[in-house]
């Protein structure tokens, strides 16, 4: 549905977001929301009041508009009076007049506690924190449904962009050989320098010369390019939290748990990540990976674009999509359909008008398909507690994708219900760390949320 349709849905309508985390997807959107003609902002919670006071400030809202308050009642009048309300205690924020809640605090906890009770209040809820989606949004987007309100994913992240894309291929009837995103940041290569950066890490790469072009097969090409530049992460934990948000929307899965991520340049894509029978990398048809996007200073970037792989069944059409630039794997079975861009906070306003005017950006509902779950890559002591560093990593962990399964008893803990718990007991190296293997947080709505979701979709009790 395009906006034009939304917008008729509801015509002549300015709707009410309060926006929950003022990161910076968060600034984007408040920015976003005081220059479009069908959704305001007018309340930004955080629990750094000052952060979600600069977030109206960048806006252009000066301070004398801008008001922080401690209750409900203060923050109504403050509306009322057309000010900007600033919250720290996001349980006031489902108690203003407002239609929909952006939830975008990225703590996986704080995220299924603010999304639920924003549900139970009768709003809508935009989830932009993929660590509380990809664990319990199957059990919110049903809560959602029995209360009439809308639970979506949004536009300007890249879940929300790529379930779009694939539905568009789907409804347009062509053949998914695989889809994915690129990493969130290219790998951009100095050649004189013979050096590769990455989010402002520089990395040798003296090798990659002897492998810039592709030569020979699709398998060596992604292990020459990976031993080629071994000082940089080809994946990391929310690359495979957004993949299990659209696993869980469209029913995709990777092709293997830990995911290929080759290093590719963009036009490579549709020769690499398409099945072996073809000369790629995958097992299977329809599989969900990532790639490295690595080009020349000059050349355009795709950090944080999604695509979808698909095959050539009709030569004649391909062929004139071919000419105008489209880019066809080298056997000319396959080809690239891309969005090499997504615009944070600037474009999840779409989702958010169509939340407020009854659709999802997610499609139907979501149900479990994939957990990311948590392997140990060294030995773990009890008593130790997982703490999520930098880009969501835990100490000795590494993520993997696996199908969805209850998470109770041996079974694999989702990765972000054991991020802050502690290890009831040892964990050795190259184990996946069980349900088992933690101590659940008392009064953890994240794991009450995924309790409820395991009983709907499995059945499982307890």
């Amino acid at each position: 549905m395009n906006l034009a349709s939304l917008l008729a849905l509801a015509p002549g309508r300015r709707f009410r977001a309060a926006l929950v985390g003022a990161g910076q997807f968060g600034q984007s959107f408040v920015f976003q929301g005081l220059r479009n003609a069908h959704l305001d902002v007018p309340v930004v919670c955080d629990r750094d009041a000052e952060r979600a006071a600069g977030a109206f400030r960048a806006a252009g809202i000066p301070d004398g508009e801008i008001v922080r308050c401690d209750g409900a009642a203060a923050a109504k009048r403050a509306l009322e009076r057309g000010q900007r309300v600033v919250l720290e205690d996001a349980a006031l924020v489902p108690e203003l007049p407002v239609d929909v809640v952006v939830e975008a605090t990225g703590d996986p906890e704080s995220a299924a506690a603010n999304a639920a009770r924003a549900l139970d209040h009768g709003r809508h809820v935009a989830m932009v924190s993929k660590e509380a989606d990809c664990t319990v949004g199957p059990a919110l987007a049903r809560r959602a449904a029995a209360r009439g309100r809308v639970y979506t994913p949004v536009d300007g992240d890249q879940p929300s962009l790529l379930i779009g894309l694939l539905a568009w291929a789907r409804l347009v009837g062509l053949e998914v050989a695989a889809a994915g995103k690129s990493c969130e940041y290219d790998f951009v290569y100095d050649a004189r320098q013979g050096v590769v950066t990455s989010n402002g890490i520089a990395a040798p790469a003296a090798g990659l010369a002897g492998c810039w072009t592709f030569d020979g097969g699709a398998a060596a090409l992604a292990a020459a390019r990976a031993a080629a530049v071994p000082g940089l992460a080809r994946q990391t934990v929310p690359d495979l939290a957004e993949l299990t948000v659209v696993a869980n929307a469209t029913g995709l899965k990777p092709d293997v748990a830990s995911l290929h991520a080759p290093i590719l340049r963009t036009a490579e894509v549709p020769s690499v990540l398409c099945p072996r029978a073809d000369g790629g990398l995958l097992e299977r048809a329809g599989a969900l990976d990532v790639f490295c996007c690595l080009r020349a200073n000059d050349e355009l970037s795709f950090a944080g674009g999604v695509f979808v792989v698909v095959r050539c069944a009709d030569e004649a059409s391909w062929s004139v999509l071919r000419e105008k630039g489209h880019p066809r794997a080298r056997n000319g079975r396959h080809a690239l359909l891309y969005n090499p861009q997504h615009l944070l906070g600037i474009e999840a306003i779409v989702s958010v008008i169509a939340a407020c005017a009854g659709v999802s950006s997610g499609g139907a509902a979501p149900q479990p398909v994939c957990d990311v779950a948590a392997r140990a890559t060294a030995p773990l002591a009890a008593g130790t507690r997982l703490v999520l560093g930098e880009r969501h990593a835990l100490p000795n962990v590494a993520p993997l994708m696996l199908d969805a399964a209850p998470a109770r008893g041996a079974r694999p803990v989702p990765y972000y219900l054991a991020a802050g718990a502690t290890l009831a007991r040892d964990v050795p190296a190259g184990a996946i760390v069980s349900c088992d293997d933690v101590a659940a947080p008392a009064g953890s709505i994240a794991w009450a949320l995924r309790r409820e979701q395991d009983a709907a979709f499995f059945g499982a009790a307890g």
